[in-house]
């Protein structure tokens, strides 16, 4: 009358007979039996590289990641704890507590009704059984129908119970991954993970993960609550048949407890490495496809099929130590879980022979034996998905630690770039004769004294570089490829700090919709070290403050033509949702969605669909509405356009937003001469300052001043930087030759 059911990764729930009710380690099917995700860590980008001939020969990157894997420990077990509560508990604590709470007390009541259904289950098998064996046909009809009755009473209530823990899961997914998502793209946390390759794979930590951890956590937290109830509940039933029963009981639980650990001790580790190896190969067909046309053009196909091999080899070679290890565990689980079936009736079985029991009370004794086994026996039980779980709390706590630490070096200004915006009064005044506006010199940046040097190495890049760039004053920024170029725009985009100087940006009022941090700094001052994070965490948003990057490759957006345009000064209003929708949505994702929407917008009007029609056209992009059906149209922008056209769609998005100052990464560098004349003529009509980086000489028809970054020299002290000026006239004549 006992079935055994296998399930993925070890995991074994057993279902006893009619009477034997399967609730309380049923709730492991979520988290066991669900298919997993893996993707890849986007910082592991090194393969490993087979080892040379010659002696001694240095490590590659690779080797000592796959060094660093071998030495990883399991975490101690207060280590875990403390990740796992640091994990949780916010949600029970948020806004969304009470409901929350409310929830997790139904959840708890019904398993508590179901542990109840069990026990009369457990009675109703005993005058089953005995009037089976006694032949007594009126009484095994009269119990089959309370059998019956049973069932038809009892199921909804298992089903209930279990409705409303995933749907208690789904809940505290759903609020853990606006949370995290929150904190991951606050402050430029991304960014830092990302550029600075701190942990891996942010990405499967906020899908996979979090979907394991809370749909586990409950699991796990029920049938906890509901093994407590079963000890109370059949302890008194099983110590009543046969006192040394319950004895046998408590020593095989605890044996078999000791022996589990001893045997799967290496299972987190290797949980753990899984998840990042299969991920590994994941990101490496990820990275195929999004690089197809440059594999193709190479002729690179048999170079990622080694790589991709290596790295699905990798996983390979985990997977079955992981195997190993599970097949080990298994030899001892299968038989810890095979024995128990004959266990408790051969200890009352002389009872029986002996008439002091009834027949029904052996399966009475089997049932309640198997009941508290199980509650004593979860490790042994559930050993590997303890293991699995243990890793996904790892992995979590590890990615919220980078969270905090992340939002707390923000605090540390010691060798930092001081980075401040300062609102002030438009400086127009009229003519004379009052008939014509004109606009004095105005500042819009200054770089004071600013060294800058490289996060990870703290290799100098600039050396005490002073500019100040006026309204109209349009700067070139040239040198020589590595000299720091670009990270002078990651500087003064506030991407990176490392290093010492001042960087002030002047806008107007009006440009800056946020409230003054303090008003004893001149002219409205903001040091935005000290006020880069504002309610819910948000860093300060470059959009509302009239300064705009421009970086090489222009980032294409999921969604519509009309949303490229709009990025990222405007959103695309958000489509209604039927009625039916909004009584199952989440306040707190409708939240997010209202605060980016709230916070996404500048205080400028949002376009026309004529002003993204002629915008178009002003770049030279109009052939594309007729070629994708319209501004509604949804593509691959970033497949289907040319390098070219992407780069003219951005200077679309730069003439809808018309900033006061706009910062160029080599923007034009895929177009052609003419067409760069023409953006760089519509940019500067719309009233735009600009500062460029390139390397063609026709860039000096359009600026002004000239900054020469020359490779610093780590061991002089000696600024590595001059500044000229441009004669436009001069330049175009050259350019004509």
């Amino acid at each position: 009358m006992i079935t055994v059911l296998q399930r993925p990764h070890g995991l074994c729930i057993r279902n006893y007979s009619l009477h034997y009710s399967h609730h309380r380690l049923a709730c492991f099917k979520s988290m066991s039996s669900r298919p997993r995700r893996r993707r890849l860590p986007y910082s592991s980008c090194n393969i490993r590289c087979s080892s040379s001939a010659a002696p001694s020969p240095p490590p590659s990157p690779v080797d000592k990641e796959e060094a660093e894997d071998l030495l990883r420990k399991v975490p101690p077990i207060n280590t875990l704890l403390r990740r796992f509560w640091k994990v949780a508990a916010p949600y029970w604590f948020s806004d969304d507590k009470v409901q929350a709470r409310l929830q997790l007390a139904a959840v708890f009541a019904l398993t508590l009704a179901t542990t109840g259904i069990s026990v009369g289950f457990n009675f109703l098998g005993r005058d089953f059984y005995n009037a089976l064996a006694n032949k007594d046909q009126e009484q095994f009809t009269k119990q089959l129908l309370y059998y019956l009755g049973g069932f038809a009473g009892g199921i909804p209530f298992f089903v209930l119970r279990d409705y409303a823990r995933d749907t208690l899961a789904l809940r505290w997914r759903s609020w853990m991954t606006a949370y995290y998502m929150e904190r991951y793209l606050s402050d430029q946390t991304f960014y830092k993970i990302q550029s600075q390759s701190i942990i891996d794979n942010p990405d499967q930590r906020i899908v996979d993960d979090l979907s394991s951890f809370t749909g586990t956590a409950l699991s796990f937290s029920l049938t906890l609550f509901n093994a407590a109830v079963d000890l109370i509940s059949f302890s008194n039933i099983l110590y009543g048949i046969y006192p040394p029963l319950f004895i046998v009981l408590l020593v095989y639980s605890i044996g078999g407890t000791a022996i589990s650990v001893f045997l799967g001790k290496g299972l987190v580790t290797l949980n753990f490495l899984q998840e990042k190896k299969e991920a590994d190969f994941r990101y490496g067909l990820v990275r195929v496809r999004e690089n197809a046309e440059s594999i193709a053009f190479y002729g690179g196909e048999e170079n990622e099929m080694q790589l991709l091999l290596r790295r699905f080899r990798r996983a390979f070679e985990n997977l079955t130590q992981l195997l190993i290890s599970s097949r080990n565990l298994e030899f001892f689980t299968n038989g810890y879980r095979y024995l128990i079936q004959i266990l408790p009736a051969a200890v009352v079985a002389p009872m029986y022979f002996s008439g002091k029991i009834e027949f029904g009370v052996i399966n009475q004794s089997v049932s309640a034996f198997n009941h508290i086994l199980g509650d004593f026996s979860l490790i042994v039980y559930q050993f590997q998905a303890i293991s699995a779980f243990s890793a996904v709390i790892d992995r979590l706590g590890e990615f919220d630690d980078i969270l905090d630490s992340s939002s707390k070096s923000l605090t540390d200004f010691s060798q930092e770039i001081s980075l401040k915006y300062c609102n002030i009064q438009d400086s127009s005044t009229l003519e004379s004769n009052g008939s014509m506006l004109v606009r004095k010199s105005q500042k819009l940046l200054d770089i004071e004294n600013l060294t800058l040097e490289t996060p990870t190495t703290k290799a100098t890049l600039v050396r005490d570089l002073s500019l100040v760039i006026n309204y109209k004053d349009h700067l070139l920024v040239m040198g020589p490829s590595g000299s720091g170029k670009t990270s002078l725009l990651r500087a003064l985009a506030g991407l990176w700090v490392t290093g010492r100087g001042k960087v002030t940006f002047y806008v107007e009022d009006g440009d800056d919709s946020h409230p003054l941090a303090s008003t004893d700094m001149a002219h409205g001052e903001v040091n935005t070290t000290s006020y880069m994070k504002e309610e819910f965490g948000r860093s300060i948003n470059r959009k509302s403050r009239s300064i705009f990057f421009l970086p090489q490759r222009p980032y294409m957006v999921l969604g519509t033509l009309r949303q490229q345009l709009l990025y990222p000064t405007w959103t695309v209003d958000a489509i209604p949702v039927s009625d039916g929708t909004k009584k199952g949505s989440l306040p707190f994702l409708m939240r997010i969605q209202n605060s980016e929407n709230a916070r996404g917008q500048c205080n400028k009007p949002k376009p026309t669909t004529d002003d993204l029609v002629q915008v178009l056209d002003d770049v030279r992009l109009g052939c594309i509405l007729s070629r994708f059906g319209g501004l509604d149209a949804v593509c691959e922008w970033s497949s289907v356009l040319s390098l070219g056209e992407q780069q003219r769609l951005a200077f679309a998005r730069l003439l809808l937003s018309k900033p006061k100052l706009v910062l160029l990464d080599e923007s034009t560098s895929a177009l052609d001469e003419a067409n760069e004349a023409h953006l760089y003529q519509k940019i500067e009509g719309a009233d735009i300052t600009y500062i460029s980086i390139g390397h063609r000489k026709t860039l000096h028809a359009y600026h002004d001043r000239i900054l020469h970054i020359s490779t610093a020299n780590q061991d002089s002290t000696h600024r590595n930087w001059d500044i000229e000026s441009i004669n436009r006239d001069t330049s175009y004549n050259l350019q004509k030759l």
